[in-house]
């Protein structure tokens, strides 16, 4: 059948991600902290920010939302900033859940060039994407910064629908909006247990997208096709 929707994983491949999130995260909270009279070693806040994340890739994992708002909760719990200063609390959350939009960002390869070339070619576009850190609103303006966000039909981030991928809750939700049958759309994403699992219980069409992340686990399912740029994508879903 014809494919004529395409939804996109965000992370390592529409978005490269990098380590200068967790730099901009903990630069904020040294420098609150330190307004605050409650200066903490930065070497407490780097080893709570990565407890943090431990944390939340064991509830990923299992299926188990734990958004940045929990996860900063979680580190200033660590650092010995606790209830009883709730107003410090909810600015140090504030800047962990915003300040990783201040890095640096790249696009994965092909991606400024095709998303549009996609659209151009009427074919309707979403997103499927598990959130860490930074939430769905963030995400939406780093696309937007890029100049990509336009060309989306519609949206599907994880703390917004409320589970993660391989939840065929999650896809569905995209074909919802895309408004096709799982046989007319394809799923394109880096990781093998959550978007090629993903997308081949619901029977889309599962391509790998390994340029930037190559997945190389064999614990679960390839994908129909595996590319290594984003203008390869036309070609192998006969698009043209």
């Amino acid at each position: 059948m014809t494919i004529r929707a395409i939804t996109f994983d965000f992370w390592n491949t529409l978005v490269q991600a990098n380590d200068a999130q967790a730099t901009w995260r903990i630069e904020s909270w040294k420098r609150l902290l330190g307004e605050a009279d409650h200066e903490v070693d930065e070497a407490l806040i780097r080893a709570a920010f990565r407890d943090e994340w431990n944390l939340h890739d064991t509830l990923w994992k299992q299926g188990v939302i734990y958004s940045g708002r929990d996860a900063a909760l979680g580190a200033a719990d660590r650092i010995g900033v606790g209830a009883e200063r709730a107003q410090l609390r909810e600015t140090l959350v504030h800047a962990f859940i915003t300040e990783g939009e201040n890095a640096e960002f790249t696009l994965c390869p092909g991606a400024l060039e095709t998303i549009p070339q996609l659209a151009s070619l009427g074919i309707r576009l979403g997103i499927v994407c598990d959130v860490g850190f930074t939430p769905s609103t963030g995400l939406r303006r780093l696309l937007d910064r890029h100049g990509l966000l336009q060309h989306f039909t519609g949206w599907s981030f994880s703390d917004e629908v409320g589970t993660y991928k391989p939840d065929p809750a999650i896809f569905r939700h995209a074909l919802g909006y895309l408004d096709v049958e799982p046989a007319e759309a394809a799923h394109v994403g880096d990781i093998r247990r959550t978007d090629i699992a993903g997308a081949l219980a619901m029977g889309m069409t599962a391509v790998r997208y390994r340029a930037v992340a190559d997945d190389t686990s064999d614990d679960h399912p390839e994908g129909h096709m595996v590319i290594d740029h984003h203008d390869e994508l036309a070609a192998v879903l006969q698009l043209t």
